[in-house]
């Protein structure tokens, strides 16, 4: 029942990769460069989707926390990557499919497409999608075939030879086999699927093999057709280049003129499900991605935005419906929108994949723009021409800025430095909920959830005013309440009465961002934010399940003695036991790793 289960993810995990990018550029590899050329760009395109589930169902982290972990750091890389899948397809379809068959005045068809495939995307969960996309599979599979068989029939081409390499393939060579394999991971539409697979108990790697094998089976259907027909049809390109996507459509043009319209039909259904699947994966997974991301964010601005606008992927989609429009009377080449996959966004996905492998933090958005920029540069340059070696090192200037994720992963590890305060902690505070004591049914209140004390409540009349909302005191209440807690458990020995030194508050700081009302579930979430020797910073967030955050803030702790109220530095007895929870950039911590002297300077 697991692996039906599993295997019923297949269908979405393939129609969620065949945007234009994989469409209409399999018809054109394998006219172009023969069968070993489509092979090649099939088996690492399969090779990437299969490795993106394989990796995430072997990791220690959940896919769901792993998203949770970097979706600040890489969320504008995210969102350019959507954009740029959906201009793929838009570009694709409306070029290659709707405007050689349909004729002039195709736009406002593509319209209402997209329309309708992004309605389909708000209306439905990405359950129901699965379902959808099983039944989209089996239409879209049986009007591919259908086409292969027509076409098959009346064609007078002798075959696709095994292979018609130029220079310009074998510079092609490196990029599509890194862009291929690191593309998923900066796709959303594969982390939704890889978080719902696991919170449903699925198999993430199983369910990806065989999707992958799936979408393989598409790739190939379109190869097959492209062999039937030839390269009728091929257009020279912007850059002068002969393009050979658009071969399927021009010969379905000729059978309908030879009396054979059906195949145009079969050709223009399966076009068209694999374009509205990639648009309604594409806003239900945004829109989930958005949601998520605003509802843990701190940010002040998105308080006055409302939830809908905020989350809401249709701007993205109208930027790329934009950029398709242009480009199609310009007579761009796909090409040049496949490039950033293997250029502008190698550099975020290398370094996502070492995060996810369990490498530091170190991606830089701004940086890596600009490398994935200089490298794009060079690709076209390399393309055009054609110069091999060009195209060659382009993916690989890409991959600078993730160097130094890989020598962290696959280099030495570095020591911690001893601190001889804490080489011999007094306990070590557990990270499992306490549990509250008694013969009635007991619920976890309070606790550890990684470097965050978590304590749980729920406010009641008592906890309102006359209007009806939480007093704005009592936000302040709960904040001391759990960092009280939070002592409690780090040092369950320390005792007023024998104790030489007094914790204080020094200041104590939060913003409110939304008021909460009676029985609302609240969590308060407070951990050790940063220190110098005499002073302890502690960071707390205040949220509520069904409104997100509801404020956020800070409070300074000092110590003092408890006879004169002399200023001491951090005793040792705290420093014993918060030894689990210091923050990782802290010498204090037993995972403190150095800076190097390289690295200091580069943040100075």
């Amino acid at each position: 029942m697991k692996f039906v289960r599993d295997l019923l993810w297949a269908p979405t995990i393939g129609l969620s990769w065949l945007w234009g990018l994989g469409f209409f550029y399999s018809i054109h590899v394998t006219l172009t460069y023969g069968w070993l050329g489509f092979f090649g760009f099939a088996i690492a395109n399969v090779g990437g989707l299969w490795l993106f589930g394989y990796i995430l169902g072997r990791t220690k982290r959940s896919p769901d926390q792993i998203i949770k972990d970097i979706e600040g750091r890489y969320a504008g890389v995210f969102l350019l990557f959507q954009m740029a899948a959906l201009v793929v397809t838009i570009f694709g379809f409306v070029a290659y499919l709707w405007q050689p068959v349909v004729g002039e005045g195709s736009g406002l068809g593509v319209a209402l497409l997209l329309l309708f495939a992004c309605a389909i995307g708000h209306a439905l969960n990405l359950q129901q999608l699965k379902l959808l996309h099983i039944v989209y599979t089996g239409v879209g599979v049986t009007a591919g075939i259908v086409l292969y068989l027509g076409l098959a029939k009346t064609s007078s081409y002798p075959g696709v030879p095994l292979q018609s390499f130029d220079a310009r393939f074998y510079g092609l060579i490196m990029p599509t086999l890194i862009g291929f394999l690191l593309g998923p991971w900066l796709d959303i539409q594969h982390w939704q699927r890889a978080v719902t697979i696991k919170r449903e108990g699925g198999n993430v790697g199983l369910a990806y093999g065989m999707g992958a094998l799936l979408f393989f089976g598409f790739l190939f259907l379109n190869a097959l057709t492209a062999s039937a027909v030839g390269p009728i049809g091929s257009i020279l390109s912007i850059d002068g280049l002969p393009s050979a996507q658009g071969a399927v459509s021009a010969a379905t043009v000729l059978a309908a003129e030879n009396g054979q319209p059906y195949l145009a039909v079969a050709f223009v259904i399966w076009t068209t499900i694999a374009m509205a699947s990639t648009v309604d994966s594409f806003y239900c997974a945004t829109s989930w991605f958005l949601k998520g991301k605003n509802l843990r964010s701190n940010s002040p601005l998105l308080a006055l935005i409302p939830d809908n606008i905020a989350s809401s992927p249709l701007w993205l989609l109208i930027g790329a419906t934009w950029v398709s429009y242009a480009a199609v009377p310009a007579n761009f080449s796909l090409m040049y929108f496949m490039m950033p996959f293997a250029t502008l966004f190698v550099s975020g996905s290398a370094n996502l994949v070492c995060e996810a492998l369990g490498a530091k933090a170190r991606f830089d958005p701004v940086l890596s723009f600009m490398i994935g920029c200089g490298s794009s540069l060079i690709f076209v340059i390399g393309y055009v021409e054609p110069i091999p070696g060009f195209l060659v090192i382009s993916p690989f200037i890409g991959l600078i800025g993730a160097l130094p994720v890989i020598i962290e992963l696959v280099g030495p590890r570095s020591k911690a430095i001893p601190v001889d305060i804490v080489d011999q902690p007094l306990r070590m505070a557990t990270s499992a909920p306490l549990m509250s004591s008694g013969n009635e049914e007991t619920t976890p209140s309070h606790g550890f959830d990684g470097e965050w004390f978590v304590m749980q409540l729920v406010p009641t009349y008592d906890d309102t005013n006359s209007v009806g909302n939480v007093y704005f005191a009592n936000y302040v209440r709960w904040v001391g309440k759990a960092r009280e807690l939070f002592f409690n458990v780090c040092m369950p020995d320390f005792d007023l009465a024998t104790t030489r030194f007094y914790i204080l508050t020094r200041s104590f700081t939060h913003d409110y961002r939304r008021e909460s009302k009676e029985f609302e579930q609240i969590t308060v979430r407070i951990k050790i934010a940063r220190h110098n020797r005499k002073f302890v910073t502690l960071s707390h967030e205040i949220h509520s399940r069904s409104q997100g955050l509801l404020g956020h803030g800070e409070q300074s702790l000092m110590f003092v003695d408890r006879d004169n109220y002399n200023p001491l530095d951090i005793p040792g007895e705290v420093i014993k036991g918060f030894l689990a929870y210091w923050p990782k950039d802290s010498r204090l911590s037993p995972s403190y790793h150095p800076k190097t002297i390289e690295q200091s300077k580069r943040q100075a």
